[in-house]
């Protein structure tokens, strides 16, 4: 029994320890994202990488069986053999994120093209990048050059990119980075201006935000050649920012304050303390809202005064209304009457003394035997 029970231990261990997939072999979006389409020179990349990281999981492997150095005399290197080769392509594309299935079929298509390179070219074109996708499959071009002839790319001037550098794709005209235009990358954009210029390099930076459309010649406010809606030219020519909480009458709805931005403003809700106000807080409101009422310059809370003086109501007609039951209780007999007396009399002392307590206190206990001796003896 010993050796079906080990077996079952390794099986289960194997299957605890399995890499658990991350979707279903069915699952539509895996499908969709295996057949994804990506650009020839991209898949091209792809391919390449990942053989290049069938390269490195090989690195270190040899040939398998007992006597290793006899099987490198017979069989050759490992390193060059044709064994690793089948293992490094049996491994392509399995951990791409998307387009496998145009990765497998690319591998399918070119796997004499691996082969050649492996045993024919492997020395002269140690990396097999620019030997594959660049001579052999075409579908890329060196860094720097674009287009069905690889052409060299036109010089950007450090602030753009050529289109479709490295591929045979693109007409290879300049894409300016944000704040440069121009054919070449060489001048500033819009609302941009020229902050550093030499022989080789040209630096562009924003516009203050004061500034329109027209742009500015330097940095700051008083540069701009206009100003944007929100700002004023000054006597100076500077743009200031307009304070529309002072010269727009009723610019915020009713309790609502007003709080000035640059070139803007913005409106924000009244404290719940208030009835209209001109700021945030109960100390600035226009007149206190309902429940709430004046006091020490804020409108503060006074529901709960209310809530207090009408439990003091209630509870000092509960205790008119056993006093008169007591009343009525005497006309019938004067040992009840006194008894139930001076125990409704006992009660409404308590009651008192322990509302007026402390909260911090300890709440007190009711000693029961005290309380009978003290009904006997007033009897």
């Amino acid at each position: 029994m010993l050796l079906p029970t080990a077996s079952l231990i390794a099986i289960f261990l194997s299957v605890c320890t399995a890499d658990v997939p991350n979707a279903l072999p069915n699952d539509p979006l895996l499908k969709a994202r295996d057949a994804q389409k990506i650009p020839p020179c991209k898949a091209c990349t792809v391919l390449v990488e990942s053989f290049k990281k069938g390269l490195e999981k090989t690195a270190r492997n040899k040939h398998d069986g007992g006597d290793a150095d006899w099987e490198e005399k017979k069989l050759g290197s490992y390193k060059t053999s044709e064994v690793r080769l089948v293992e490094i392509q049996e491994s392509l594309c399995q951990d791409l994120t998307r387009g496998s299935d145009q990765c497998h079929s690319l591998a399918s298509d070119n796997e004499h093209l691996f082969e050649e390179w492996w045993f024919k070219h492997q020395a002269e074109y140690p990396d097999i990048f620019p030997w594959l996708c660049i001579e052999q499959l075409k579908v890329c071009c060196p860094p720097n050059t674009y287009g069905p002839n690889c052409d060299p790319c036109p010089d950007c001037n450090g602030n753009g990119k050529c289109k479709g550098n490295g591929t045979r794709k693109g007409n290879g005209k300049c894409t300016c980075d944000t704040g440069y235009s121009g054919e070449f990358c060489s001048e500033c954009a819009v609302q941009y201006y020229e902050s550093f210029r030499d022989e080789k390099n040209l630096l562009c930076s924003p516009c203050h935000n004061a500034c329109s459309i027209d742009g500015c010649t330097g940095g700051g406010a008083k540069k701009c050649l206009s100003c944007k809606s929100g700002w004023i030219k000054d006597e100076q020519g500077g743009c200031n920012d307009v304070n529309e909480c002072i010269t727009m009458k009723n610019a915020c709805k009713a309790n609502q304050f007003c709080v000035n931005n640059e070139g803007s403003f913005t409106c924000l809700e009244c404290d719940r303390a208030c009835s209209g106000c001109t700021g945030d807080g109960p100390d600035l409101c226009e007149k206190c809202a309902q429940g709430y009422e004046l006091r020490d310059g804020q409108c503060k809370d006074i529901s709960h005064e209310k809530r207090d003086q009408y439990v003091t109501l209630t509870r000092y007609l509960v205790y008119l209304g056993l006093c008169i039951a007591i009343a009525v209780i005497f006309q019938s007999s004067t040992w009840i009457g006194a008894i139930v007396g001076v125990a409704v009399a006992l009660y409404i002392s308590a009651s008192e003394y322990w509302l007026h307590s402390s909260p911090s206190s300890v709440t007190p206990t009711v000693d029961t035997k005290q309380l009978e001796d003290m009904i006997r003896d007033s009897l």
